[in-house]
C-alpha cells in the first residue's frame, strides 16, 4: 500500500465506526505555557481530558502532525542514525471522550491491523501495565482479560511503568497503557531469538507501532492519583512505522515518505544513496528535517533566536551542517525538496502547498545565513587550532569551543571533526562545564513552582463578557499559587469574566477585582493556558468564595482596541497596494502600538508607505460601523471572504469580524466604528526575515504624540540651524559644509600617517630576524591602523606593537610582516594572551590584531608577554 491509502484506510476504518474525522492542529502550539510543539495527538483534546471543555464529539479520529525535539520527548539526537526516530512526523489515532474503553479500544485496534491492514499475527506482541508498587497500583488486569480474545497469552507481556504509564506531565490526566510492538526480522533471525525478548529493547526492526492510553487517573502536584469522572481513549499510532511494515521495509526511510525527499537529494549532491555510511545519515537527516522545517514555517513559526523559533532554526541548521560535511554542499539546498514534500503532502495537508512560496524563501535565506556562519566559525577555529600548535598543544580549551558554539551556533560535533582532522582534541570537561553552568542558568530563569488547583466552586468553563461589558460580576472558580523567579502570585479562574485574555497577538487585560467591604485586589495579566481564561494577582482575596466585581481598565483596554482594529483596516490596505500575496503573518497589539508582520518579498518603498497610510487613515474619516457575527459557519466565513491565518486552529463556528470590505477571523476586542481610532501612523518598515516584513505604527492619542515629538524636535533642529528659513535648506548647509571639512582633516591625516610611518621606519630595532618599532601614545585607531599597513607594506619583517590609553582604557595594537606571519606566527593568538595583563581581550587576523581592556597598569606586562611569545630580546 502506498502512504496514501495507508493513511486514508486507518481514517476510513474509524469513520466505520462512527468516528467524526477531524483535521490535524497546528505544529505550533499558542495559549498553552507547557507546550512550544504538539508532541503528541492528545494535544488539541488536552482539554476535554482537563475538564476545561465540553466535548463535541464523543469518537474521533485524526492524523496529527507533531514534533519532538526538546524537552522529556527529544528524538533529535536519534534521527538519522536509527531507522524509525523523526522530529516531524505523523500519528494517527482515535479517541473517545467518556464513551468506549478498553475492551473496544483493543478489539478495534486488533481489527484493523490484522484484518484491514492484513499484517500477520504472528509478528505483533502487545504490552500492559504490569503495576507499580510506588503509585500502589496493580496490574492491568482488564487490559489483560481484553487482549486474551485476541492473542495468545504469550504473547501479552507486562511493562513498568515507564513503558506503559502514560502521563501528559508533572501533573494532570493519566493512566496504564497497551502498546502494539511488530517483530519486522527475517525468519532466520526470529528463529534465533524470539520477538518477546527484545520487545522495548531499542531494537530497529522490533518497534512499538500503536500506544493505546486508557486514561483513568489525574495526577496531583503531591504526587497522587485520582480517579477521573469521566474515562477516556487516546491512542496514537506512528504513521512512519506502519508504513515500514505494511510496505516490507526495514527502515521508515526507505519508504515512500521518504524516498522521493532522499532520492531527490542524491541527484543534487551526486552522491548514491546506499553508497556509504554518513552520507546516507546526511540524507536522511536532511530528509527528515525539511519536513518538519516546512511545517513549522507554513504553521507560522519563523526560525529566530528563542523559544519556539530558536528550536525550528536548531533543526535547520543541524540539517545544512550534515550537508555541509557530508554531501559537500556548499550553497543553500534545502529549498529545493520543498517543492518535491509539497507534491507528496498536497492531498492531505493543504497548508505546504498554500505556502510553498514562503517557505522556500524563508528557508533559502535561513541556510545562507548558516552557511556563512559555518565559514566564520571554521575560520575562528582555525585560528586556536593554529594558536595550539604554535604552543606545541595537542589539546583546544572546551571554553573556547564553547564560546563558538553558544555565541556562533557552531555545532560541536563539526568542532570534534575539524579537530581530528588536525590530530588535535578537545577539552571535553571544560566544554562540558560551561554547557551545564549554561544549562542550570536556563533552568533557574524558566523554574515555575505550581501548586494544584484549589476548587472553590463547581462550575463550566468561563464564560467571556469582554466584547460587551467591562464590569461583571464574578465568582472565583479555582485558584492556585504559582512561584517563579522568587516572586508568588495567585492564578484565579472566574465564573464569566470582561477580561481578555490574552490570544491572538492581543495582550491580556489588566484591571482589578473589589471585595464588598471595598478591598481592591489588582489584576496584573490575564492571558489564556489552553482554553482557561487565568487571571494575575499578586494577593488572594481573605475570602475567595464571595462575589466580587470584575474592572477592566477601561483606557488601556479602548486603546488596545484602536491599534487591533487597525490592524486589520492595515492588512485589508496592504493588500490593495501591494498585491493579494500579503498575508498576515503575527501580530502584537497592546495599549502603546500596534506590530504587524506580513508575507511581502522586497522592501516596501515610502510611496507605497504613503499610500497604506492614506488609505487607512481615509478608512478612519469615513467612521466605518463595525459589523460583528459570533457565531458564523466556517464555510460562510469563508464564502464571505474572512482572511484567516495559517497555524491557527478554527471550529465549526467562528467570529467574523467586518469593517467595510475589511473582513477577518478575530477574536479580538474592536472599536465599535473605525472614527474612534481617530488617526494612523506608521513609524517604520522592515525585514523579519525572507519574505516577512513588519509594520510598526500607533494609533489615536499614541499617534498624536508622536506628531507633537516630531514637531518639537523639527522646531528644536530649526533653533538649531539658524532659527529662520527652510530647515532642509539649512541642514544641507550644514552637511556640505560638514563634507569639505572632512575632505581636509582626510589630506592632513595622510600627510600625519606619512610622517609617523616614515619616522618609525628610521627608529626600527633589529633584533635577530625582527625589526621591531615600538610605540606608546594617544593617537585615533584609524591612524594606527594605516600606520600600520603602511608599515607592512614597506617592511617584510615588522613586528609593531603600538599601546596607549583611550577614554580611560588601554588598548594594544599588533602587527606582523608577511616574513613574520610566515614563519608560523599568529597576532591574534598572540594578542588574546597578552590582553589577559591588561584585563581584557581581543583578536584579529594573523597579521594584524587588537585588544582592549580595563587595567592601565598592566601595558608593560603585556608588551613583554608580546615579545616574549616572539622570543625577542632587547
Amino acid at each position: 500500500m502506498k502512504s496514501i491509502e495507508i493513511r486514508k484506510t486507518f481514517l476510513d476504518f474509524f469513520a466505520s465506526k462512527q468516528h467524526q474525522i477531524v483535521d490535524s492542529a497546528p505544529m505550533v502550539v499558542k495559549d498553552d505555557p507547557t507546550l512550544m510543539f504538539t508532541n503528541a495527538g492528545m494535544n488539541q483534546f488536552k482539554d476535554i481530558f482537563l475538564g476545561n471543555m465540553p466535548r463535541k464529539y464523543a469518537r474521533v479520529a485524526d492524523t496529527q502532525k507533531c514534533l519532538r525535539v526538546s524537552g522529556k520527548h527529544n528524538d533529535l539526537d536519534e534521527v538519522g542514525f536509527d531507522t524509525y526516530h523523526h522530529t516531524m512526523f505523523e500519528m494517527l489515532g482515535n479517541w473517545s471522550f467518556g464513551d468506549y474503553f478498553k475492551e473496544e479500544a483493543i478489539a478495534w485496534a486488533w481489527e484493523l491491523l490484522t484484518e484491514v491492514y492484513k499484517i500477520d499475527k504472528n509478528i505483533l506482541y502487545v504490552t500492559i501495565f504490569g503495576g507499580d508498587e510506588k503509585d500502589k497500583m496493580p496490574k492491568d488486569e482488564e487490559a489483560y482479560n481484553f487482549w486474551k480474545k485476541w492473542i495468545a497469552e504469550d504473547r501479552i507481556l507486562l511493562g513498568s511503568k515507564k513503558d506503559n504509564f502514560w502521563e501528559m506531565g508533572d501533573t494532570g490526566p493519566c493512566g496504564p497503557c497497551s502498546e502494539i510492538h511488530i517483530d519486522l526480522r527475517s525468519e532466520e533471525e526470529k528463529k534465533k531469538i524470539s520477538g518477546k525478548e527484545l520487545v522495548n529493547k531499542d531494537h530497529p526492526q522490533v518497534v512499538e507501532v500503536w500506544n493505546l492510553v486508557f486514561m483513568q487517573f489525574n495526577r496531583m502536584a503531591n504526587g497522587s492519583l485520582v480517579e477521573l469522572p469521566a474515562k477516556h481513549v487516546d491512542t496514537g499510532m506512528g504513521f512512519e512505522r506502519l508504513c515500514m511494515a505494511l510496505q516490507g521495509k526495514q527502515s521508515n526511510y526507505d519508504t515512500d515518505v521518504f524516498q522521493p525527499l532522499i532520492q531527490h537529494l542524491s541527484q543534487l549532491s551526486g552522491i548514491k544513496y546506499g553508497a556509504e555510511k554518513m552520507s546516507d545519515v546526511a540524507m536522511r537527516v536532511i530528509a527528515d528535517h525539511v519536513r518538519a522545517v516546512s511545517f513549522a514555517i507554513a504553521d507560522g513559526q519563523l526560525p529566530s533566536n528563542n523559544k519556539a523559533g530558536y528550536v525550528i532554526r536548531r533543526i535547520l541548521r543541524r540539517a545544512v551542517r550534515y550537508g555541509y560535511t557530508f554531501l559537500n554542499f556548499k550553497e543553500p539546498f534545502m529549498h529545493l525538496l520543498v517543492p518535491v514534500l509539497t507534491e507528496q503532502m498536497k492531498g492531505t495537508f493543504k497548508e505546504i502547498a498554500s505556502q510553498q512560496d514562503l517557505v522556500r524563501k524563508v528557508m533559502m535565506e535561513e541556510e545562507a545565513t548558516f552557511l556563512r556562519t559555518l565559514e566564520t566559525g571554521i575560520r575562528l577555529l582555525d585560528q586556536q587550532i593554529q594558536k595550539a600548535k604554535a604552543e606545541n598543544k595537542t589539546e583546544i580549551s572546551g571554553q573556547d569551543c564553547f564560546v563558538l558554539y553558544d555565541t556562533y551556533g557552531f555545532p560541536i560535533d563539526l568542532t570534534e571533526l575539524i579537530l581530528r582532522e588536525n590530530n588535535m582534541t578537545l577539552n571535553h570537561a571544560e566544554f562540558e562545564t560551561e554547557l551545564a553552568a549554561q544549562k542550570d542558568r536556563s533552568r533557574k530563569d524558566a523554574a515555575v513552582d505550581t501548586d494544584d488547583w484549589v476548587i472553590v466552586k463547581e462550575g463550566e468553563l468561563t464564560k467571556f463578557l469582554g466584547y460587551d461589558q467591562l464590569e461583571a460580576e464574578v465568582e472565583i472558580l479555582r485558584y492556585r499559587k504559582v512561584k517563579a523567579k522568587n516572586k508568588e502570585q495567585y492564578q484565579l479562574v472566574f465564573s464569566q469574566t470582561p477580561f481578555y485574555a490574552e490570544s491572538g497577538g492581543q495582550v491580556g487585560d489588566t484591571g482589578y477585582i473589589e471585595t464588598k467591604s471595598g478591598e481592591k485586589i489588582p489584576i496584573t495579566y490575564t492571558k489564556k493556558e489552553n482554553l482557561l481564561s487565568i487571571h494575575l494577582a499578586d494577593k488572594l482575596p481573605q475570602n475567595p468564595a464571595e462575589t466580587f466585581k470584575a474592572v477592566v481598565d477601561q483606557k488601556s483596554r479602548q486603546a488596545t482596541a484602536c491599534n487591533h482594529t487597525a490592524t486589520h483596516l492595515l492588512h485589508y490596505a496592504l493588500r490593495q497596494v501591494l498585491g493579494t500575496h500579503v498575508e498576515q503573518k503575527g501580530s502584537l497589539v497592546n495599549d502603546r502600538n500596534l506590530r504587524f508582520d506580513f508575507s511581502h518579498f522586497q522592501k516596501v518603498s515610502l510611496e507605497e508607505l504613503v499610500k497604506v497610510e492614506r488609505m487607512v487613515n481615509a478608512m478612519i474619516r469615513q467612521n466605518i460601523g463595525k459589523t460583528e457575527n459570533r457565531e458564523m459557519n466556517i464555510e460562510d466565513a469563508r464564502k464571505l471572504g474572512a482572511m484567516a491565518l495559517f497555524g491557527e486552529k478554527y471550529g465549526d463556528k467562528v467570529r467574523v469580524m467586518q469593517f467595510g470590505d475589511s473582513v477577518e477571523l478575530c477574536g479580538g476586542t474592536h472599536v465599535n466604528a473605525t472614527g474612534d481610532i481617530g488617526f494612523f501612523k506608521i513609524l517604520s518598515e522592515g525585514a523579519v526575515a525572507s519574505g516577512i516584513r513588519r509594520i510598526e505604527a500607533v494609533t489615536a492619542e499614541n499617534a498624536e504624540e508622536f506628531v507633537y515629538s516630531f514637531q518639537r524636535m523639527a522646531h528644536e533642529m530649526r533653533e538649531l540651524f539658524g532659527g529662520s528659513g527652510e530647515l532642509m535648506q539649512a541642514v544641507t548647509k550644514v552637511v556640505e559644509h560638514n563634507e569639505k571639512m572632512n575632505k581636509q582633516l582626510a589630506e592632513m591625516m595622510a600627510e600625519r600617517v606619512t610622517e609617523i610611518q616614515k619616522r618609525l621606519v628610521e627608529d626600527a630595532i633589529e633584533t635577530g630576524d625582527y625589526a621591531l618599532i615600538e610605540i606608546h601614545a594617544e593617537l585615533m585607531p584609524e591612524i594606527i591602523k594605516d600606520v600600520a599597513f603602511g608599515l607592512r607594506k614597506e617592511l617584510k619583517n615588522v613586528v609593531f606593537i603600538a599601546t596607549g590609553v583611550n577614554n580611560n582604557k588601554p588598548y594594544i595594537h599588533l602587527l606582523l610582516g608577511d616574513d613574520v606571519v610566515a614563519k608560523g606566527l599568529n597576532a591574534s593568538a598572540i594578542i588574546r594572551e597578552s590582553a589577559k595583563e591588561i584585563g581584557g581581550s581581543g583578536g584579529g587576523q594573523p597579521f594584524y590584531a587588537t585588544a582592549g581592556g580595563s587595567n592601565e597598569n598592566g601595558i608593560a606586562n603585556a608588551m613583554n608577554k608580546i615579545k616574549e611569545m616572539l622570543q625577542i630580546k632587547v
